[in-house]
């Protein structure tokens, strides 16, 4: 299954940023949404956009529910998945946003 959820990084945290997900620099990397209740379990996949691309996904290896927002007081979840993850041969064209948004994986190659 490919299901899972879609986060953009930011540009000012620029390519360098993306790269070690993909390049085996790091085993695991840390994402959050909001709230405690994610649709999404270990197993699932973090898919990553940057620059207007959908460039990759990370394997989900944890949820950690019942986190603060420091900004806002809201509840959060932190994702922890696993490093390097799969990189595109050809980024799909994919408009980035803010926050989480659940995404079935219809893109992504077979």
């Amino acid at each position: 299954m490919n299901f899972g959820i879609t986060k953009t990084i930011p540009k000012k945290e620029g390519r360098a940023a993306v790269e070690r997900l993909y390049d085996g620099s790091i085993s695991e990397y840390e994402f959050h949404m909001a709230g405690n209740n994610p649709k999404v379990s270990v197993g699932d996949y973090v898919y990553t956009i940057f620059e207007h691309q959908l460039v990759g996904r990370l394997r989900i290896e944890k949820l950690i529910p019942g986190h603060v927002n420091p900004k806002s007081g809201r509840p959060r979840t932190l994702i922890l998945v696993a490093c390097p993850g799969e990189r595109l041969e050809t980024p799909i064209p994919r408009r980035g946003h803010q926050g989480t948004r659940y995404y079935d994986g219809a893109d992504w190659p077979a």
